[in-house]
C-alpha cells in the first residue's frame, strides 16, 4: 500500500481506457513535386504590394544618395583640381618674376664688377702717370692744374 499506486490498482484490478487519437488536419499535405527529394518544399511568398512598394522607395532612396555622393565627388574633384591648377599658375608666375629678379640682380652684380675692376686698372694707370708726372717737368703740372 505504500507503493503509491492507487488501491484498486494495488488489487490488480486494472481497467483499459482508450486515449483520444490526434485531430489531422482537414487538409491531407500536398505531395512533393516529382523532380525534388526536398523535406521541406519552398513555397515563393505571396507578393504583398505595398511590401513592393516599400522595397522600390528604399532602393530608389539609396539609389539617389548614391548619386548624390557620386555628384558631390565629382564636384570636389573638380573644385581640387581647378585649385591646383590656378596654384600651379601662381607658382609658376612667382618663379618667373624671382627668375628676373635674380637676373637683373646678377647683371647689376657683374656691372658693378666690370665697373670696379676698370676703376682699379684705371686707378693704378693713374697712379702711375701721376707718379711719372711727379718725377718730369713741373710746367706739366701746372698746365694739368688750370
Amino acid at each position: 500500500m505504500l507503493s503509491g499506486r492507487p488501491a484498486a490498482a494495488a488489487d490488480g484490478d486494472m481497467r483499459l481506457v482508450a486515449v483520444p487519437e490526434k485531430q489531422t488536419l482537414a487538409l491531407p499535405p500536398r505531395p512533393p513535386a516529382a523532380g525534388s527529394n526536398a523535406l521541406v518544399e519552398y513555397t515563393p511568398p505571396v507578393p504583398n504590394p505595398e511590401e513592393e512598394d516599400l522595397e522600390y522607395r528604399q532602393m530608389r532612396r539609396k539609389e539617389q544618395d548614391r548619386l548624390a555622393r557620386m555628384d558631390a565627388d565629382y564636384q570636389k574633384r573638380q573644385e581640387l583640381a581647378e585649385f591646383n591648377k590656378k596654384r600651379d599658375e601662381r607658382v609658376k608666375a612667382a618663379e618667373e618674376r624671382t627668375a628676373k629678379n635674380r637676373l637683373k640682380r646678377q647683371k647689376k652684380k657683374q656691372r658693378k664688377k666690370v665697373k670696379k675692376s676698370k676703376l682699379n686698372a684705371g686707378g693704378e694707370e693713374h697712379q702711375t702717370e701721376a707718379a711719372s708726372d711727379d718725377d718730369g717737368d713741373s710746367d706739366n703740372d701746372e698746365e694739368a692744374e688750370v
